[in-house]
């Protein structure tokens, strides 16, 4: 009999990948992979659950680990948006040279890196889900970013904002000022590019969000070209919501999105 045991901590702070089992998929013809990156402080502890999730339905999961993350919020202040940018489109070249198709994935920042890709290779780009994915902010405070950084080398943290008792996203409780302005930098010119991104798109937005606020999914909706952008709202969870009590809505209905775009259609059945 196996026992489940917990997982100690530093498995859940390792990057994860999985190949394809496309035999697992219902289409043992084609191979998918998923690309799904956390966000701003956080680790791959927040997307590990729904990758694995992924990963027995047969799909390839890539979980990377964004540089400066899951070690020292000080090792964060020594990285930027391009350092994640470009760890995160390492693990998507991957996906490429290895499936047919790849759909792409993100919590927060991650999202934010993830339309970034998918502005920069829409060819390359099946599917995007997003979890409050954020490209903007209302929170005046941001604007005393690039003072402060100069003062003070760290703020309070914005982890966990998890409704579910005992989740933990395995973040750092500062928020690193250095590459909290490299993130907010990096908003105006993704913003720019909302318009190149064409691939369908699939937003969970949590009700109650005490990090991102609503502006960003407005902005995303009105911003892309995507001929889909479809929006659930998750009511029982927050900010950090793949490991909340809406994570199984998340992981169902991605996998039936992801499904529907990579799964042909049977004659007659339209």
């Amino acid at each position: 009999m196996v026992h489940n045991r917990p997982v100690p901590n530093e498995a859940l702070l390792r990057p994860l990948s999985v190949p394809a089992r496309p035999e697992a998929t219902g289409n043992p013809n084609q191979r998918v992979g998923v690309l799904l990156s956390h966000g701003f402080t956080g680790s791959p502890a927040s997307m590990r659950p729904w990758g694995e999730f992924l990963a027995v339905n047969g799909y390839a999961v890539e979980v990377p680990r964004l540089p400066g993350h899951a070690t020292r919020w000080q090792e964060m202040n020594q990285t930027t948006w391009d350092d994640w940018y470009a760890e995160v489109s390492k693990a998507f070249d991957k996906l490429v040279a290895e499936n047919d198709k790849v759909i792409v994935g993100g919590l927060s920042m991650g999202g934010a890196l993830v339309l970034q890709l998918a502005a920069d290779r829409p060819a390359d780009v099946t599917g995007i889900l997003l979890v409050n994915a954020a490209v903007a902010s209302d929170n005046k405070q941001l604007l005393a970013v690039p003072l402060m950084r100069r003062l003070v080398k760290s703020m309070p943290g914005i982890g966990n904002d998890i409704k579910k008792p005992g989740a933990d996203e395995l973040g750092y409780d500062r928020t690193p000022l250095n590459a909290l302005h490299s993130m907010v930098r990096a908003w105006k010119p993704l913003r720019a590019d909302l318009p190149k991104v064409t691939a369908p798109i699939r937003f969970f937005r949590s009700a109650e969000d005490h990090v991102v606020d609503p502006s960003s999914a407005r902005i995303i909706q009105a911003g892309v070209s995507s001929r889909s952008f479809e929006e659930r709202i998750l009511s029982n969870s927050y900010h950090v919501a793949t490991l909340d009590n809406d994570a199984a809505t998340i992981f169902e209905e991605s996998l039936e999105f992801i499904h529907g775009l990579t799964h042909p259609l049977r004659p007659g059945s339209a």
